[in-house]
């Protein structure tokens, strides 16, 4: 992969958030495994994308890799000089307590970095001789693995847990967070491939499928209702279907097709803990053939001059 997540997504270092997200969510669908799958190659960058994009959008990550103190994959980057330091001659010296302050402040041991790299602590001056090795990475972790998970939009909406079959065979339940999306990526830590410095992770992409009759407009729902000549023009109370089940609504007297009704709080869920709405448009349906209706309106005819708001 390459080493500059900001050329990964194709945006400067002084890209916004925004910008950051705008740019991922183009390269995802471009790239997507599902469109691609006669091409490896655009699994890889896929891949690829979505590693930079974990990291370019978390702020402090972010930050730390600018300031150089890690790579694209968040592994640490500090180099380690020898001889002339603090730690007496030598450098640190056998000094198997050492503290450095790094890494965005914070307290790293050197000792358990050194012995995590070379497989023991080290003691005696100069790190058992190893001079001037410079610049010191930790062992690789496995690769990431993608999963594709299919969501109805009911159980979007209101954040319903989903059970996801892993490579390995393990099933786990995955919580959907509030406000969640098409194509949004969640990410599994340890879930992925085994690797020297660690197990991967498991990067799994939300696709909500399409309703027969919801549909989401941002937070809110939106429903095609039919109703009758009579209710529209008397009023009803009529039951209504919503992603949590029917519920009953009032149609006012006198009700025109495409006249839209709200339903609070029957959307989808919001991050803040609230909810957007259900908007209902209602639609008279009239019968294809009524005998009776025709009689009853025989010599009837509405005067208003309806379409001239239109100019005709």
């Amino acid at each position: 992969m390459a080493a500059d997540p900001y050329s990964v997504l194709g945006v400067s270092r002084s890209a916004s958030d925004k910008d950051i997200k705008s740019a991922y969510r183009t390269l995802a669908k471009e790239l997507h495994p599902d469109r691609n799958k006669d091409n490896p190659d655009a699994a890889q960058r896929f891949s690829d994308a979505t590693r930079a994009y974990d990291l370019l959008s978390d702020k402090d990550k972010r930050a730390r890799f600018d300031r150089g103190e890690i790579d694209i994959d968040g592994n640490p980057t500090m180099g380690y000089g020898f001889g002339g330091g603090n730690g007496g001659p030598g450098g640190f010296g056998g000094q198997r307590g050492f503290r450095a302050e790094g890494f965005g402040g914070e307290n790293v041991d050197i000792g358990d970095i050194f012995e995590g790299l070379f497989g023991g602590r080290t003691g005696g001056a100069g790190f058992g001789g190893r001079a001037g090795s410079g610049r010191a990475r930790a062992a690789p972790k496995g690769a990431n693995v993608q999963y594709r998970l299919r969501v109805s939009l009911p159980d979007a909406a209101v954040g319903a847990d989903q059970r996801i079959t892993l490579a390995d065979g393990k099933t786990i339940d995955l919580k959907l967070p509030a406000g969640v999306e098409d194509g949004m990526q969640m990410r599994l830590s340890g879930k992925g491939e085994a690797g020297p410095g660690g197990n991967g992770d498991a990067i799994v992409t939300i696709q909500i499928d399409p309703h027969s009759h919801f549909r989401r407009d941002g937070d809110d729902i939106r429903l095609e209702l039919p109703v009758t000549l009579d209710e529209a023009l008397n009023g009803a109370k009529v039951k209504v279907p919503t992603v949590e089940g029917a519920v009953v609504m009032t149609v006012p007297e006198g009700s025109s097709s495409g006249r839209t009704l709200r339903l609070k709080g029957r959307g989808f869920k919001r991050k803040d803990g609230s909810r957007g709405d259900q908007l209902v448009t209602l639609g008279i349906e009239l019968p294809e053939s009524d005998a009776d209706l025709a009689r009853r309106l025989e010599g009837w005819r509405d005067t208003r001059q309806v379409r001239a708001r239109l100019g005709v």
